[in-house]
């Protein structure tokens, strides 16, 4: 039986969707900060060949690129990540205005484009120093990651209004916290 696109109903949200780490690089660019990621790929043989995202598909710095591409695949949403330690290059803070700066003009773009934004706030991607102070079993991380999600919502809400706040905890907890498979090994 062949699928097409009326199988799925008239209210299906077609759409692609990215993680901050995976695609963006620019790992060390423009005040981020590093993230439980960037720590973990660091050790041999924890990634096939010992790959890593410092650039991966570099779309921090070919975004307009990739979103035209998209607009000319006729892609109507776009689901991304915000990198929490481009924004909090230390968890919490001091705010990078370079980063909150990518993200408006991703944000932006995707509009003009006619490409609806939806983002995910936590892709995995824990600052390394909230990491240093206990991570995401420390009871705190209900306050960090507040104020982080506080001025995602607050700088762009007038713009976002589809809004993801954690990818696939039970992985992400399991792999990291649990088996000690994922970042940040535990």
């Amino acid at each position: 039986m062949l699928l097409t696109k009326d199988a799925f109903g008239k209210d299906f949200i077609w759409g692609v969707s990215t993680a901050a780490y995976q695609i963006e690089g620019a790992h060390d660019l423009h005040g981020k900060g590093p993230s439980i990621w960037d720590i973990f790929v660091q050790k041999r043989n924890r990634i096939f060949q010992n790959q890593h995202g410092n650039q991966a598909c570099d779309f921090y710095n070919r975004y307009v690129q990739d979103l035209h591409l998209m607009k000319g695949m006729h892609i109507p949403n776009y689901r991304f990540s915000l990198s929490w330690s481009r924004i909090f290059p230390g968890g919490i803070g001091e705010v990078n205005q370079s980063g909150l700066d990518f993200y408006d003009q991703l944000i932006d773009l995707s509009l003009e484009l006619g490409i609806t934004p939806w983002v995910t706030l936590y892709h995995w991607d824990l600052p390394h120093a909230l990491e240093k102070k206990g991570g995401w079993v420390n009871r705190d991380v209900k306050d960090w990651f507040g104020e982080f999600v506080s001025k995602c919502v607050h700088t762009y809400g007038d713009r976002v209004k589809n809004w993801m706040v954690l990818n696939e905890p039970t992985v992400f907890t399991a792999a990291g916290y649990f088996f000690g498979v994922h970042a940040p090994e535990r």
